[in-house]
């Protein structure tokens, strides 16, 4: 479900579409392409697990940005 509380520029189902085409959602595949079988208990205790920037913080990765912003631009074409 995705709710843009009026505010979006897409619309919400075909962020839903998107998103069930790019992410596993899956609770093997969240944990298989988040890589969270790695033990980081005493980085993520130090300082969080929100804002990180390092690589082993993987769900702050923005690597699915560009095919989001890629999709939601032929769906605003299309309308």
């Amino acid at each position: 479900m995705v709710n843009t509380f009026g505010t979006g520029q897409v619309e919400e189902e075909r962020l839903v579409e998107l998103i069930r085409e790019l992410f596993p959602l899956t609770p093997k595949g969240m944990i298989d392409h988040l890589n969270l079988r790695q033990p980081i208990y005493r980085k993520t205790a130090a300082f969080g697990h929100f804002g990180r920037t390092e690589s082993s913080f993987t769900w702050e990765a923005t690597d699915k940005a560009e095919a989001l912003r890629e999709g939601s631009r032929t769906a605003v074409a299309a309308q």
